[in-house]
């Protein structure tokens, strides 16, 4: 049995929500290892639509234990929200089921604040965010200043780690000409929610061993995509963590032996959320059919999605860096009816054609799509379950694809139904 990691090949928004529940059908564990509440995932379970953002899609699907890794940031305010509200549906969620690192950051509203007050500001570069503390609470983290969940049931520490904290948030808000924060507003805050989040923490890095050594088929959930990744993607209009599959050792306190199959969630044209270079994007009346066909908007934010072909430069870099060993190829049904479809399969950067995404900030907004073009068709891939069920053209379109990227189609979704799911290879079985 391979352990999976589900990884998006693009800026998220690739479809993870409806393959991370169908593969967490056949896991034993499912774990996400990165990002925070900004990853929303929609999941329709005998059709009953459930909504998560933080807390693992396994959640939907009993008997599975689910597993928030050291990797995530956690806003425990929305914690306790979206666990009332899954419970809310009928879902059966307790310690027994699900796990918190407990060594895992804490998002706080001095975060989310901050958040916002960056993004807002009239001055200096628009990321593009959430605002909803997840990068603030990143800096905490790598400037070792964070709040952590552990620091929970200790409330001496916790008073002496906030103080800490403040000393550097404090200096920013007086730079910014804000109202400091108390020690104490900060202190209620927590302890408003520590009694809620608390019978959750848990030694993940044990519990995943444990389940490893068992058998126990686990499934890693990643958040956004590779391209948003903060080494590898489009810097800085990036999140604030590692997307890339390699994160989900390092987040989840499991060893690199223990990743299996990487699979890498794909859309068949390609969307990007917010700020940032998207050299295949259409402004045109294409655009603007792929949005309102594919109903491009976040689940979370409500924000609508920028739209264009799809881009096999990017993908067949992020299959470099996370080692990608099969493709989840979603919304090929967006694409039916199409007279013709284009496929960026390199780029003219000042006159040169090259075959990368280039590091530089300014080269990666100068960067011109070049185009192949194929027929399109007018027969409907929706709900297709085998390839007998696909047109021609469809099927030529996603062997092209395979063959630009340099990565097999492992599963085919041709609607946001479950079951309208091709299986071409088992990443369990692999």
């Amino acid at each position: 049995m391979a352990n999976v990691v589900v990884v998006g090949s693009q800026w998220g928004d690739e479809g993870k929500g409806k393959i991370v529940d169908w593969l967490s059908e056949r896991a034993d564990v499912v774990v996400r290892y990165q990002g925070g509440h900004n990853a929303g995932h929609t999941l329709v379970v005998d059709g009953v639509s459930y909504k998560t953002a933080l807390i693992p899609s396994g959640v939907v699907r009993g008997g599975k234990l689910s597993v928030i890794g050291n990797g995530v940031v956690v806003d425990p305010h929305h914690f306790v929200e979206e666990l009332a509200k899954l419970r809310g549906q009928g879902l059966d969620i307790s310690p027994d089921n699900l796990v918190i690192a407990e060594n895992a950051p804490l998002i706080l509203s001095l975060h989310r604040e901050l958040d916002a007050l960056r993004e807002n500001s009239n001055s200096g570069l628009k990321i593009g965010t959430t605002k909803r503390g997840i990068g603030p609470a990143y800096e905490d983290k790598v400037g070792r200043r964070s709040i952590r969940l552990i620091d929970l049931q200790d409330r001496g520490v916790l008073m002496d780690k906030i103080e800490r904290l403040l000393g550097h948030h404090n200096a920013l808000r007086r730079g910014m000409g804000l109202a400091e924060f108390s020690a104490t507003d900060i202190y209620d805050e927590l302890d408003q929610v520590a009694d809620q989040i608390l019978p959750y923490a848990g030694q993940v890095w044990r519990v995943l061993d444990e389940q490893r050594k068992k058998g126990a088929r686990i499934l890693f959930e990643g958040a956004q995509g590779a391209l948003l990744d903060n080494d590898h993607g489009t810097y800085p209009f990036v999140t604030s963590s590692n997307v890339v599959a390699g994160q989900a050792a390092a987040g989840s306190g499991l060893g690199p032996r223990a990743l299996g199959f990487v699979l890498g969630i794909t859309k068949a044209y390609t969307t990007r959320v917010g700020e940032g270079p998207f050299p295949s994007e259409l402004t045109d009346e294409i655009g603007e059919y792929l949005g309102a066909t594919g109903h491009e908007w976040g689940v979370n934010t409500g924000r609508k999605r920028r739209c264009g072909w799809f881009d096999a430069v990017l993908v067949r870099q992020t299959a470099i860096v996370s080692g990608i060993n099969g493709l989840a190829f979603t919304k090929l049904d967006v694409l039916d009816g199409l007279d013709e479809i284009k496929v960026c399969v390199a780029y003219d950067l000042d006159g040169e054609r090259i075959d990368y995404l280039p590091a530089g900030m300014g080269a990666q907004a100068r960067v011109k799509p070049i185009y192949e073009t194929l027929e399109g068709w007018k027969e409907t891939t929706k709900g297709a379950r085998s390839w007998s069920d696909l047109p021609a053209q469809a099927v030529k379109y996603v062997r092209y694809v395979e063959e630009l990227t340099g990565c097999p189609i492992a599963i085919l979704s041709t609607s946001p139904e479950r079951l309208d799911t091709i299986l071409v290879t088992d990443p369990f079985q692999d």
